[in-house]
């Protein structure tokens, strides 16, 4: 068995459990590569939540998509979409708009220079993704990719 993890945060009893060790490994890896995630967003003046809303927008068939919309495809949840592309507009990131048959319902969009900053990105992230799992396998990436998503079946709202 690996005894990486304790190594790295210097625990000396065993885990309770193989459940609870995986779900510290998991924690521990997420928060090492969150954290490698913020230092490559700063460099072009990003948070990586407002990289996702942009991807988000970037995506957007229709060209625009409601607060909610954006809000539930979000990676990570956030609390105030709202803020979030208040800033992204404040930026001149993003754009919002009255829905023409529904003046209460607005909708916010990727401006120019939203879709020209991704491009700016994308192979600088391309690369950087590289780097953090590049050594690790097609067929392990997508093994861990599946045991990912079962893990996160019983906690998944319905």
């Amino acid at each position: 068995m690996n005894d990486g993890l304790k190594r790295e945060i210097r625990q000396r009893r065993p885990f309770g459990s193989p459940a609870e060790e995986a779900l510290l490994n998991l924690f521990r890896t997420a928060a090492v590569l969150e954290a490698g995630e913020a230092r490559f967003f700063r460099r072009f003046e990003l948070t990586p939540t407002q990289y996702n809303a942009l991807r988000i927008l970037r995506g957007a068939r229709s060209g625009t998509l409601t607060c909610s919309e954006v809000g539930e495809r979000m990676v990570k949840p956030v609390p105030d979409v709202t803020r979030l592309l208040d800033r992204l507009q404040a930026k001149g990131l993003a754009f919002r708009s009255r829905d023409q048959r529904d003046r209460r319902v607005v909708k916010v969009g990727i401006s120019e220079a939203g879709l020209a900053l991704l491009a700016e990105i994308d192979r600088p992230l391309a690369d950087w993704i590289d780097e953090q799992l590049g050594h690790v396998s097609d067929g392990d990436l997508l093994r861990l990719s599946a045991l990912l998503e079962r893990a996160r079946a019983p906690a998944e709202p319905d």
